[in-house]
């Protein structure tokens, strides 16, 4: 999808009379810029970390450091919040989740192109056989289950289910899986965020603590408007 896809926030064709709709378009595109300037905090992340020829400015960490797990683990997170995302852009036509979900693309797409390149760039393998999040101080008993490999993360059924549901109901139960999934992803950037040793890394983790607890704050609001409550009912 290109930003040619979605409207230009402002510019939506009204489509219903139901009050408050004029209200909420209003603040919609409003509350969503306020989110991504926090999430969006990337490329200065990229100048900080490069030096001036161009070479990258990261010490490289061992193989079972928590800065080597964090971009492995985080990495993996992304990839599914990019994959549910492609998802709802083709099961709805709503802008405001459109919209979102294009956002949520570039956003996490973009980071997770950040920490594969680190890992690369330290020479270390993209894969480990130690478990997710082995990294964290904290005694994690998380157990992977269904593709779910962290917290947060949507289980094969749940993605299997969000792929056959359209409209009303593919958005809202995109917004109740992503908000489970950022609940996720900020537990474990704060984590890394507690432990860093590396401070460019330190601050792409504190950027994603800030831009996804402002994003799950949105995505409450969304719910509400649309009759639905948090969290993820069961299959």
């Amino acid at each position: 999808m290109t930003p040619a896809d979605a409207a230009a926030p402002g510019e939506t064709e009204e489509t219903d009379g139901a009050p408050g709709t004029a209200r909420r378009r209003l603040w919609w595109p409003a509350a969503l810029a306020a989110a991504l300037a926090l999430a969006l905090g990337v490329p200065a992340l990229v100048a900080s970390g490069t030096s001036a020829s161009g070479s990258s400015a990261l010490t490289a960490p061992a193989d079972d450091s928590p800065e080597a797990g964090f971009a492995r683990d985080m990495a993996t997170h992304h990839q599914q919040a990019v994959d549910l995302s492609f998802i709802v852009r083709d099961r709805t036509a709503d802008e405001p989740v459109r919209t979102l979900a294009f956002d949520i693309i570039n956003t996490q797409a973009n980071q997770r192109g950040m920490m594969m390149g680190w890992i690369d760039q330290w020479g270390l393998s993209q894969h480990t056989p130690a478990k997710p999040m082995a990294w964290m101080r904290m005694n994690h008993a998380y157990e992977a289950h269904d593709g779910s490999l962290m917290p947060g993360m949507a289980t094969n059924a749940q993605l299997a289910r969000l792929r056959s549901l359209s409209g009303r109901e593919a958005e809202v139960y995109y917004l109740q899986l992503m908000l489970e999934h950022h609940k996720g992803g900020v537990e474990m950037a704060q984590g890394y965020v507690d432990l860093a040793k590396n401070e460019t890394e330190k601050r792409l983790a504190q950027s994603m603590v800030n831009g996804q607890t402002s994003e799950m704050g949105l995505i409450t609001d969304m719910l509400k408007e649309r009759g639905a409550a948090p969290g993820v009912p069961a299959s």
